[in-house]
């Protein structure tokens, strides 16, 4: 009778925490990010900033908009708001309005309250407000509600393949 022969134990790859299209498109890019799970959602830049311990402002937001009907995500800090009339301008558009959930999984192939700033489903036109460069690094989520990881704000913008234009509300 003989004994199986002992197998070595092949290592295998580090589970990203990150949705896999979005763990995917890190490895293409090249990009080594910690990704950070958390519990409870970070769906919201409030609920992602509390999570984080950081200050609202470095917080991405991938928001999509249909501009005369064509998506297009723009990326805010956490602290404002887009001025869809300045996106208007910035596209030569008649019409902007926020995209539904439906346009936004049908676009970037993530649901809302967890759309990365790259790694998208579709290619689709990206802005990326000014005030993100005014941080060192920035928070954007992972691709699920519960995932995020950090960035300095020039690679991210470069990955998002983003046109950099101020579209953000004045302060109030």
């Amino acid at each position: 009778m003989s004994t199986p022969e002992p197998t070595a134990a092949t290592p295998s790859a580090p589970v990203s925490p990150a949705h896999p299209r979005f763990a995917e498109a890190l490895a293409r890019l090249g990009l080594q990010v910690e990704v950070r799970r958390f519990p409870d959602a970070t769906r919201t830049a409030a609920e992602a900033a509390a999570a984080i311990g950081c200050k609202l402002s470095e917080i991405v937001k991938s928001l999509v908009f249909a501009a005369d009907g064509v998506p297009v995500l723009v990326l805010m800090d956490g602290s404002s708001r887009v001025d869809v009339g300045l996106v208007r301008r910035e596209l030569d558009a008649q019409k902007v309005e926020r995209a539904d959930a439906a346009l936004v999984r049908e676009t970037t192939g993530y649901a809302i309250g967890g759309v990365p700033p790259f790694g998208h489903a579709t290619k689709t036109r990206v802005l990326a407000d000014r005030r993100l460069l005014d941080h060192a690094v920035v928070w954007a989520a992972a691709g699920t509600p519960h995932t995020v990881f950090p960035l300095d704000p020039k690679t991210l913008i470069a990955h998002a393949g983003a046109t950099v234009v101020d579209v953000r509300e004045p302060a109030k």
